[in-house]
């Protein structure tokens, strides 16, 4: 019987430095139209003068394992695949925007070119070659770790495991599949991208 994958990232914020290259590689790659991206690195100021630091907060869709946005469409164009991968139909997409307004993350959008709605979907085209997201591919500091949870064996089923990992935004009760190491606050709202 052939396993089923559930794929899934971790990011780790102690190796995140800040230098985008997985926002210019997605954008590269996935074509997203000016202004406008699928995933993108928060700049954070914490704690209090003197005592501040900045935290690097890398951010995209999700994939919730209870995605608000699937409900909000309308006309079924937002699906989760059962690899948890959530995507979008565009040609059911009507361009309405109800799922870009249901996203606690802040992290889908209307292309203003296509009047769709658009959102990383952990880069379908590449995995389905064996290849990982472009943004992994491209960190710098190999903060992002992206594999599939149904693999005990993974690097990602392993860290996700991990004392002290967290999700963003837990009280939306979307169960995020993109786990944080390292997030020592709470983020309970996400800055717009």
């Amino acid at each position: 019987m052939t396993q089923k994958h559930q794929w899934s990232m971790v990011i780790d914020l102690t190796r995140c430095v800040g230098c985008q290259s997985c926002t210019v590689s997605c954008k590269f790659e996935n074509h997203a139209p000016k202004g406008f991206f699928r995933t993108w690195v928060a700049d954070h100021e914490i704690g209090r003068y003197p005592e501040t630091k900045r935290e690097f907060l890398p951010q995209l869709c999700n994939q919730c394992d209870n995605p608000v946005c699937v409900s909000a469409c309308p006309v079924k164009a937002t699906y989760k695949r059962p690899d948890g991968i959530v995507v979008i139909d565009k040609d059911k997409c009507i361009g309405c925007g109800a799922c870009v307004k249901a996203c606690p993350y802040g992290a889908r959008y209307l292309d203003p070119v296509k009047n769709k709605a658009d959102k990383c979907d952990l880069c379908l085209s590449r995995i389905e070659q064996g290849l990982k997201p472009a943004c992994v591919e491209t960190c710098v500091g190999s903060a992002r770790i992206f594999g599939d949870l149904a693999d005990p064996e993974s690097e990602v089923s392993r860290l996700s495991k991990q004392p002290g990992v967290k999700v963003l935004n837990p009280a939306a009760g979307t169960r995020p599949q993109v786990h944080y190491l390292g997030l020592d606050h709470d983020v309970t709202q996400t800055p717009v991208h």
